[in-house]
């Protein structure tokens, strides 16, 4: 999610910031203290204020969070987003004992980038529970029966193609087999960088110098290029599962011909 900073410096509080408008309130502001007998210093604080409502009114809200509720989710992806959300919680605890200054600034910084990387998990594994659904809709046992039963029949013109279409089905259970399991073990993985990544980041806050902290959180290889590089890969994986779930209810996969009904 981005933070504050990130949404303040933006061109529409820059506009609003050199608007006419805001010019004006300030005068009109300044002009009610005075008239009210605020005096001049009262005067030049309600013209501020008014200034820097004006301005805050134009700071884009901050995007909605999307609902994580772990129990909504059938094991294994469940205790995957429960430890995800354990490491945000014990970064909160980090960023608690940070004293205010340049440091402090920073982890927040990197915490909204955090919080990135939970929103792509939460959606990720919410993506591989709807694939594991809709992997347990082929019953592969029957499909096989069937197959059975096809080929040991006598032949017609039409055999072939319905052989073809029921080895389709057993085709797509692999196919959705096999990408439940990629996506269950990218995820495990980011899951082990993210908890490596705040334990730097705990390790940070506690033991070093704000010098030095800020050297290791800024480096190529500090705790916030490996957060961006969490990120980077989260969004990649939740991309790549959204296709496979687009192509699920279209009837076919990637790098496949023909239909695969689910």
């Amino acid at each position: 999610m981005a933070s504050f900073r990130d949404r303040f410096f933006t061109p529409p509080v820059a506009r609003a910031i050199t608007s006419p408008s805001a010019i004006l309130l300030t005068g009109a502001g300044a002009a009610i203290g005075i008239l009210a007998g605020l005096g001049p210093i009262g005067a030049v604080v309600l013209g501020a204020g008014a200034f820097a409502g004006r301005v805050l009114a134009a700071v884009p809200r901050a995007p909605k969070r999307p609902g994580i509720v772990p129990r909504q989710l059938d094991e294994p992806w469940r205790s995957l987003v429960e430890d995800i959300l354990d490491a945000g919680r014990r970064f909160d605890r980090a960023l608690d004992g940070v004293r205010e200054g340049p440091l402090r600034e920073r982890l927040g910084d990197l915490r909204a980038r955090l919080d990135t990387a939970i929103d792509e998990a939460w959606r990720i594994a919410s993506a591989g529970n709807s694939l594991g659904h809709g992997r347990r809709q082929i019953d592969t046992d029957d499909v096989l029966a069937e197959l059975q039963r096809v080929e040991a029949a006598p032949r017609t013109p039409r055999s072939e193609q319905t052989i073809a279409a029921i080895r389709s089905q057993l085709q797509a259970a692999e196919r959705l087999d096999a990408t439940i399991a990629d996506t269950y073990d990218r995820l495990r993985l980011l899951d082990a960088r993210i908890d490596e990544t705040v334990t730097r980041t705990v390790e940070l806050s506690v033991t070093q110098a704000d010098a030095d902290a800020l050297g290791d959180l800024a480096g190529p290889g500090g705790v916030g290029a490996e957060m961006d590089s969490i990120v980077g890969d989260m969004e990649a994986l939740r991309q790549a599962v959204e296709e496979t779930r687009r192509a699920d209810a279209g009837g076919s996969f990637p790098g496949t011909a023909g239909s695969a009904p689910a």
